[in-house]
């Protein structure tokens, strides 16, 4: 299919799931229990054979540079390659203004790299993708951009760029968060929402970026500036996602592409997980969600002996995990956590190394890293209470900060 390059929007500041992200960047927040959110892109283009990988980061990018340092080292004898780019301001004194800005300041990147096609994804959705499809449909159409796209309905498509195309699936119209969408040619109930996720010919980016830098009122935004203009004089096609084809996927999970921008969007994705027969499958042999695994023990349970028992139901328990005497329920455990005797965890996410108490009750919460709950403590279950100690989000989401003290 040619020689494709990928380049990767890591330097996303995540705002909206602050205090998640007041440390690291968005791509680098935790999720699922022992993944990172950049780890599902970069398992996407792995799965599907391509191996040159560039990861564009910028913001808070320590943690996603040791990320990828250690668990994403591909054979650089056979030029494969995840390589993270930190922004070098390479145009002058000045960060990344946009996504296209983004990559038009490591023009470089290409130019050395002479490929024939590149893809510029994002770094922070969930889902599964046969990205080698999508590069297929973009050669056999002749498109010079190809935008993966989601049916959604159409009142969830007023918080996207839409895509308005014809029976070939070219784009005829775009629109940015309309009020209200364009349906789908074949279905009146559904929208086509931009999945921020392109193909491009080498030379039809490089020009195309090019021109946009030379735009002073544009905010090199690819949604905003590039797509809307380009469309009316290229051949710009949308990849419909869900004919995408994931070996082994059950049905289910078809068309899963979940954008975990808010911290309830992120709480109600990872405890999906937990489910019997959860939406996403994270058990797909076939098309693994791959990352950095660390040298640590199994997960123990101890303690059986009337209301001090270590038992865990509904739930994702990481390695390292020490459930000594204490329940937990539908909840995500990162590696290393201990739940002391006679407390319970429900419906909560309790990240790598977090140490809680005898007699703890939390619920409804989300614990950064390194946090210690001290015996007695509830979290989860007076709203007014948590407010005062800790974020709560808008929905009552708790989430207790990195390394927080708690007296």
């Amino acid at each position: 299919m040619g020689n494709v390059l990928v380049m990767i929007l890591a330097g996303g500041e995540g705002k909206r799931l602050w205090p998640l992200t007041a440390d690291r960047a968005k791509p680098s927040v935790p999720f699922g229990g022992r993944y990172r959110l950049i780890d599902f892109v970069l398992s996407n283009f792995v799965n599907s054979k391509f191996f040159k990988i560039k990861v564009l980061t910028q913001y808070k990018s320590n943690s996603l540079n040791t990320h990828l340092n250690r668990g994403w080292r591909l054979a650089r004898i056979l030029d494969h390659y995840i390589e993270a780019v930190p922004a070098q301001q390479n145009l002058g004194p000045k960060w990344y203004e946009g996504s296209a800005d983004a990559i038009y300041q490591n023009l470089n990147i290409i130019t050395d790299e002479e490929p024939d096609y590149v893809c510029v994804f994002g770094a922070d959705h969930v889902y599964k993708m046969d990205v080698s499809q999508m590069l297929k449909f973009h050669i056999e159409t002749q498109a010079d951009l190809t935008v993966a796209a989601k049916p959604v309905s159409l009142e969830e498509a007023k918080g996207f760029g839409v895509i308005e195309v014809d029976k070939d699936l070219r784009m005829i119209a775009w629109e940015e968060k309309p009020p209200e969408p364009k349906p789908m040619p074949s279905d009146p109930t559904r929208a086509l929402a931009s999945m921020g996720n392109y193909v491009f010919n080498t030379d039809v980016l490089v020009r195309e970026l090019q021109r946009d830098a030379e735009k002073e009122s544009s905010i090199h935004d690819f949604g905003r500036n590039i797509i809307t203009d380009m469309y009316k004089r290229s051949r710009v096609y949308a990849y419909d996602f869900e004919t995408n084809i994931i070996p082994g996927q059950p049905a289910n999970e078809k068309g899963y592409w979940k954008d975990v921008g808010t911290l309830d969007a992120y709480y109600v994705a990872n405890l999906d997980l937990v489910s019997a027969s959860p939406t996403f499958d994270l058990y797909n042999k076939r098309w693994p969600v791959r990352t950095h695994r660390a040298q640590i023990p199994p997960a123990k349970f101890v303690h059986s002996t009337g209301e001090r028992i270590g038992v865990a139901t509904n739930s994702l328990v990481s390695d390292g995990c020490i459930i000594s005497g204490g329940r937990i329920e539908r909840s995500i455990l990162f590696p290393n956590v201990r739940i002391n005797s006679f407390s319970q965890v429900e419906e909560s996410i309790i990240f790598e190394g977090v140490d809680i108490g005898r007699h703890t009750r939390i619920r409804n919460t989300i614990i950064d890293k390194g946090v210690r709950i001290p015996p007695g403590t509830e979290i989860g279950y007076d709203i007014e209470a948590d407010r005062a100690r800790f974020f709560v989000d808008e929905v009552g989401h708790v989430v207790v900060a990195k390394n927080t003290l708690i007296d």
